[in-house]
């Protein structure tokens, strides 16, 4: 197979795959704010029932980076491609068993506990997912176009966004509340057996990526969590903050934004669905613009502008939800995805060129994932308990802000990236601050 036919084929598999595992993951987080409360934690009350469901959804973004580090070790060691298979094949599995899995009025909570180590499994298979789709991506495509081809792989949380959100939006058109919340919710979740038979049957013909194949393989690697960690945490840990105002403006916006607006403003859920759907559209149309244009302007430069929007944009998202106007509301929403496209669309490319080849997989996902934990996990969580001790969301908004400060921050620290050859000898190391090939960058001042 030629280069071009390898790239394309990549691509597809990244964007399809990728789409299908946030597809599972997203679907609990819809559920949750919708149904969980009542179906698992229905002795608790609202606001209590609501925290629960949000506490299992946090357990999954805690799990994804040991996903990450077990993943990252064997597709650092053996290869990106049989990684990938087992990601998905974990994520699915344990996406359709919530479909089948009793509530609280018939196994007690013994339903929860198993809801719990399911939401585990996800975790685990999530955190092995992005970075490898996105080394495949990397690994495969040609410098100067390394941002253009990794937006292919950021379109794909968008297709399963749009996925997860039209199907229950379907749903709830289609049935009537008891319906719903008495079996309709189980489809979406059942659904993914379909979905991860597509998948595997794209991944499974894919080939390694070149750069892995040439790459020595030594002892240095046998455990790439602890070179990560000893020569590159700077690197992980100011990557992560750059990362966490994106996750956190997605939760805010596609779980908790949708659990307030139904519960606590009234609105119904399928007039809030059809917000975010619509919204989706121009996330995704930002993702490509910014991944594509990263490439010339540079990662970073378009990674702070996109932060200084986010800044902005959490300081309006809950005011302009709390007018109760559809059209401004709308507008909150909208805003939020078309920001956030324009956060996520480098990413692809920026966080695996910070990294070398020989523990480039454990890296980029170590980094993307103990994102999500930072900015995903307790977001809900928070944004919930804020709401109710100050009787509006309004802080919310500044909480937010208050991330898109730090991540602006640990932008500055990061090197520029694009146009890095991954085939170097520690990628991104001619473009830091005296970094030197293999080690990380300092940060602070030199020492004496």
């Amino acid at each position: 197979m030629g280069a071009t036919g390898q790239m394309r084929r990549a691509a597809a598999a990244a964007l399809i795959g990728t789409a299908i595992e946030f597809y599972d993951f997203f679907i609990y987080g819809t559920a949750a704010a919708l149904v969980f409360g009542d179906v698992f934690f229905p002795e608790l009350g609202t606001v209590g029932a609501l925290l629960a469901a949000f506490s299992v959804y946090a357990v999954a973004f805690l799990a994804r980076p040991l996903g990450a580090v077990v993943f990252g070790h064997f597709g650092d060691r053996l290869g990106r491609k049989t990684t990938l298979v087992v990601s998905l094949l974990l994520m699915g599995l344990s996406t359709a068993a919530v479909g089948v899995l009793p509530g609280f009025a018939a196994w007690g909570w013994w339903a929860p506990v198993v809801l719990v180590v399911l939401r585990v499994c996800q975790g685990v298979g999530l955190g092995g997912e992005w970075g490898g789709a996105a080394l495949l991506v990397a690994e495969n495509a040609p410098a100067g176009r390394r941002g253009r081809y990794g937006a292919y792989l950021q379109l794909g949380p968008t297709t399963g966004f749009v996925l997860a959100n039209g199907v229950f939006l379907a749903l709830q058109l289609g049935l009537d509340e008891g319906a719903f919340r008495s079996w309709g919710w189980r489809v979406p979740f059942l659904a993914s057996l379909a979905l991860v038979a597509v998948g595997l049957f794209v991944r499974l013909r894919l080939e390694e990526t070149p750069l892995f194949r040439g790459e020595e393989r030594t002892g240095a690697e046998r455990a790439p969590v602890v070179e990560v960690l000893r020569g590159h945490w700077r690197t992980v840990l100011v990557g992560c903050g750059a990362i966490t105002v994106g996750y956190a403006l997605f939760y805010l916006t596609t779980t908790y934004a949708l659990a307030y607006a139904t519960t606590g403003l009234g609105v119904p859920s399928t007039v809030v669905l059809s917000m975010l759907l619509a919204g989706a559209a121009g996330k995704a149309v930002t993702v490509w613009l910014s991944a594509r244009r990263s490439d010339g302007w540079g990662r970073r430069r378009t990674l702070q502008g996109a932060t200084g929007l986010a800044v902005v944009w959490g300081l309006v998202l809950f005011p302009l939800l709390e007018t109760e106007r559809r059209g401004l509301m709308f507008l909150a929403l909208a805003g939020a995805m078309v920001v956030l496209g324009c956060l996520l669309g480098p990413l692809a490319a920026f966080l695996p060129e910070l990294f070398p080849t020989r523990v480039r997989y454990t890296g980029a996902a170590l980094t993307y994932n103990l994102g999500g934990v930072v900015g995903g996990a307790t977001t809900p969580l928070i944004a919930t308990r804020l709401t109710e001790a100050y009787g509006t969301a309004e802080p919310v908004g500044w909480y937010l802000a208050v991330w898109g400060v730090v991540a602006l921050f640990c932008l500055r620290l990061l090197p520029e990236t694009s146009g890095t050859d991954l085939a170097g000898a520690g990628a991104g190391a001619a473009v830091s601050r005296g970094r030197t090939a293999g080690t990380d960058f300092p940060i602070g001042p030199p020492a004496v």
